[in-house]
């Protein structure tokens, strides 16, 4: 019997083993490249045939997938590029390096397919657009120029902050709850010329992608969206330029190796001239804009890889000498990558970012000078445990500087005194887990939490108000007035002045109906600790960034979706349909007739409200053929409201929910190519959006001999529809020809119907006939262009 029983138990121990050697794994890894110029490939698809498993490959081109043992077809595909298809033997973990190439040519592996765009079934992730430099270059152009901001603004749920504006919306937030990072350096300011141009180099640009929710824990400080761009690494390979000459702009950019297959170089540059043709022509006024995009890429080992990256950018514009302002950003980031092992991945990362903003009243006789410095330390770890399970965590920690304001009186007749209103300084430090998790075959989850701190610090003198009001309200004039200060508190240098955290979760789902279609949710919480003063939704006359603190509250948001996803016939259409719910708490608002340029107690003109949007997103994409392309539609809802703080206060607007600013209720735009032959190609971009809000007289009254209008409730009105129609050509001479010069001609109408949209309405009163009108003012009519594109 014990002899038996021992037999047993051999038996039952062998089973265990044998068992757990059929489960042993082993792990898969490596770096999917271009083939032409060794640059890594963001998003890149290895997907295992026999286990209908697929991994994407990260940020910097790394994948990491863990098998049993056994031998599998590997296809690895990325779009625009030819995948590749391979047999390999998993009997020991394995680092393996894939290049895929853009022409026909395949040596030694079977050629797949050209890969093409599809929506994301599998994966969690939702509300989120990604574009490639592929991608984005064959999108019909406007003024000669693939334009990445133009891009984003053809998506479902974005829309431009106005003609002649700069930055953009999205899902009803302001311009400054966008995070826009440029290999990871914060950028302040998107757009040149007032939203014209981009400050992105698209010649100098990798991948982008736009996060409007389900935003993973590693980003924070902001509510609507996360704008993530990556720089190409340089060719290290091959000595390439590339580079346009235009009517208005002209770039060039040069790339090439350092040491041959180990490091590289990338530079590039843009400038405007438009204001030459205008100085030419006598006129005194002129705006015109420059930048500079650099990277350094150098490959330490085996597992390591450093990057040095940066950008220098400025805008310039002057008004018959009487008005001048330049603005523009700075960022430098020192990058290393480090494998400690074919499952965890390490980026570390110092950042510093500047943004300046200067402004000269020449009719004043002053000098305005401000703008927000930030140095940020990261350290990101990407855990691949499984190929069913993968964390990602780490630590950011950000130091802020913020000059308000130098006052520096110009000319000697200047009444002005210089001043300096007094620096501010704030530190954000925040730590985050995220997890990727696939629970079934159908079912895949992400979740996470991020830990968030601000510290407001001095040195500074802040004001004391009586009962911490910093605006007391007029009950007889029912109008909100600046509070007088009872006394002042000095911090020290490094002394906090006030302080807050925020637990900030994340988490999303995604449920597979079949093969090609799926449903997802996701939720996420954010906060944000910078608030953008501005009177007007562009950048000029006022763009100054300040932080959180006993009188302005952090904004934080709360935001639900729902969506389907869905590819049909055979990958040729995608369709994606998203709802939304967002809510957020402590939204800045102004009192009537803020007084907001060289305040030196921005307090006392804000009050915190609360906002709200909602809406449903429809992305209907069309991937195959010769005429390839979208169609987007957004209805939605962007509201505010600022009640009293007391009984007897009316708040704002009368404490009633009114339009934000950025409230379009309905967005439509139509993006279309077509490959005529491999000579000509054709582009096309028709946008409708409702018009902006705005406050219109609803009366007047008289006061002497002048007619005084009296106007209605916040934004009750909107601006007339605006729609307008971009069209492009591109013709190649030698559309054959890889190797050398290789040109193209574009030629783009920008408004082919000069549809003469309204940047403002202003209401006046009429000298002649002393009557008060409205004044229009639009910006940009038709703007024929063409521009040279050439590479070598």
């Amino acid at each position: 019997m014990i002899l038996q029983k021992k037999g047993y138990l051999t038996v039952f121990l062998m089973f265990i083993m044998a068992s757990v050697f059929a489960q042993e794994k082993f792990t898969l890894s490596g770096t999917i490249s271009d083939n032409s110029s060794n640059e890594t490939l963001i998003g890149a698809s290895v997907y295992i045939k026999e286990l209908q498993k697929a991994v994407s490959t990260n940020e910097y081109g790394f994948f990491s997938i863990s098998l049993p043992s056994g031998i599998y077809t590997v296809q690895v595909s990325y779009v625009s590029f030819i995948g590749k298809e391979e047999i390999i033997n998993l009997n020991s973990n394995i680092r393996k390096n894939f290049s895929l190439e853009q022409d026909s040519k395949v040596l030694d592996e079977v050629v797949i397919t050209n890969n093409v765009k599809r929506a994301e079934i599998r994966k969690p992730e939702m509300s989120v657009n990604r574009l490639t430099a592929e991608e984005i270059k064959k999108m019909p152009v406007v003024m000669g120029e693939v334009d990445v901001l133009k891009s984003l603004l053809t998506l479902p749920g974005v829309t431009n902050a106005g003609e002649g504006a700069s930055g953009f919306n999205v899902r009803g937030g302001s311009a400054d709850q966008n995070l826009i990072l440029l290999d990871e350096a914060t950028i302040y300011n998107s757009s040149h010329l007032f939203g014209f141009f981009s400050v992105f180099n698209s010649d100098a640009i990798k991948e982008l992608k736009l996060y409007k929710g389900g935003i993973p824990a590693r980003f924070g400080g902001r509510l609507s969206s996360v704008l993530d761009i990556y720089q190409k690494e340089g060719n290290n390979k091959e000595f390439h330029m590339t580079g346009g000459i235009g009517a208005i702009s002209s770039r060039l950019l040069a790339e090439g190796p350092i040491v041959k297959d180990r490091g590289s170089f990338l530079i590039g540059g843009r400038a405007s001239y438009a204001h030459l043709f205008l100085k030419a022509s006598g006129s005194d006024n002129s705006a015109y804009f420059y930048d500079l995009n650099t990277k350094l890429s150098y490959k330490l080992g085996e597992n390591d890889n450093l990057y040095l990256s940066g950008y220098f950018g400025r805008d310039l514009l002057d008004i018959s000498d009487s008005f001048n302002n330049v603005y523009g950003n700075a960022v430098l980031n020192l990058r290393w990558n480090h494998l400690f092992s074919d499952k965890l991945f390490a980026n570390t990362s110092l950042i510093y970012s500047d943004y300046y903003y200067g402004l000269e009243l020449g009719f004043v006789g002053l000098k305005w000078d401000s703008g927000i410095k930030n140095y940020n330390f990261k350290y990101d770890l990407k855990h691949y445990i499984s190929d069913k399970f993968k964390l990602n965590y780490g630590v950011n920690a950000i130091y802020y500087d913020f000059n308000p304001g130098t006052v520096t009186p110009i000319g000697e007749d200047s009444s002005i005194n210089r001043d300096q209103l007094e620096k501010k300084h704030a530190f954000e430090p925040a730590l985050y887990v995220d997890a990727e998790h696939q629970l079934s075959d159908r079912i895949s989850v992400s979740y996470g939490l991020r830990y968030s701190m601000f510290y407001r610090l001095g040195s500074q003198n802040m004001n004391i108000y009586a009962n911490d009001q910093a605006v007391t309200f007029d009950q007889q004039l029912k109008i909100y007035e600046k509070g007088t200060p009872i006394g002042t508190e000095f911090y020290r240098s490094g002394k906090t002045i006030a302080d807050f955290s925020n637990f900030e979760p994340r988490a999303s789902i995604s449920y597979m109906l079949n093969e090609d279609q799926s449903v997802k949710a996701s939720y996420n919480r954010m906060a944000q600790y910078l608030h953008l003063i501005t009177n007007t939704s562009s950048p000029t006359p006022l763009d100054v960034w300040a932080p959180s603190d006993n009188f302005t509250k952090p904004e934080l948001l709360d935001q639900f979706a729902v969506g389907y996803f869905a590819n049909f016939k055979d990958d040729t259409y995608t369709l994606e349909v998203e709802s939304f719910y967002k809510k957020i708490k402590n939204k800045l608002d102004y009192i009537d007739g803020a007084d907001l340029i060289a305040n030196k107690a921005i307090e006392q003109v804000l009050l915190n409200g609360k906002a709200r949007s909602y809406g449903l997103e429809l992305l209907l994409r069309k991937n195959k053929g010769k005429l390839t392309g979208w169609v987007s539609y957004t209805l939605s809802r962007s509201e505010q409201q600022t009640p009293g703080r007391a009984p007897g206060e009316t708040g704002i607007n009368n404490g009633e929910w009114y339009r934000a600013g950025y409230d379009k209720l309905h967005n439509l735009s139509v993006t279309g190519s077509y490959q005529y032959t491999n000579k000509w190609s054709f582009g096309a971009i028709f946008v409708l959006q409702s018009g902006q809000p705005a406050t219109y007289p609803t009366g007047q009254y008289q006061y002497g001999d002048i007619n005084i209008p009296v106007f209605g409730s916040r934004n009750g009105d909107r601006l007339p529809i605006y729609h307008h129609l971009d069209i492009s050509a591109t013709y190649v001479p030698k559309p054959d020809k890889k190797q050398g010069w290789q040109g193209e001609w574009v030629f783009s109408i920008y408004n082919l119907y000069n549809r003469q949209n309204s940047a403002s309405i202003t209401f006046r009163q009429n000298e002649d006939s002393g009557r008060n009108e409205a004044v229009r003012l639009s910006i940009f009519g038709v703007i024929p262009s063409v521009t040279y594109n050439f590479k070598f």
